[in-house]
């Protein structure tokens, strides 16, 4: 079976506090990050990326996306939000 990674914009958006579900180091998070450069970013470190536009997060009420990541077995959830983060700073610039 399949791992499937659900990474959230909040999980790497520089206005959420890591109290609030930011997961990656204020350096290395984005201002409003879009399911589509996260998306642009898991393909690029390898993996098949899933856009689902319609959900939202629990704590938000805005409907932001999240983005499915598929065959991420050899990562954690850690360093897969981690190298996503680091590459929509890259795809930025």
């Amino acid at each position: 079976m399949a791992v499937e990674n659900v990474i959230w914009p909040r999980y790497i958006d520089a206005s959420v506090s890591r109290e609030d579900g930011r997961r990656v180091p204020l350096d290395d998070a984005v201002d409003d990050p879009t399911v589509d450069e996260i998306a642009q970013a898991v393909q690029q470190i390898g993996y098949d990326a899933v856009i689902e536009r319609d959900v939202t997060h629990p704590r938000e009420w805005d409907a932001r996306g999240r983005v499915l990541v598929k065959g991420a077995e050899d990562s954690t959830k850690n360093d897969l939000v981690q190298a996503v983060a680091a590459y929509v700073g890259i795809l930025r610039d």
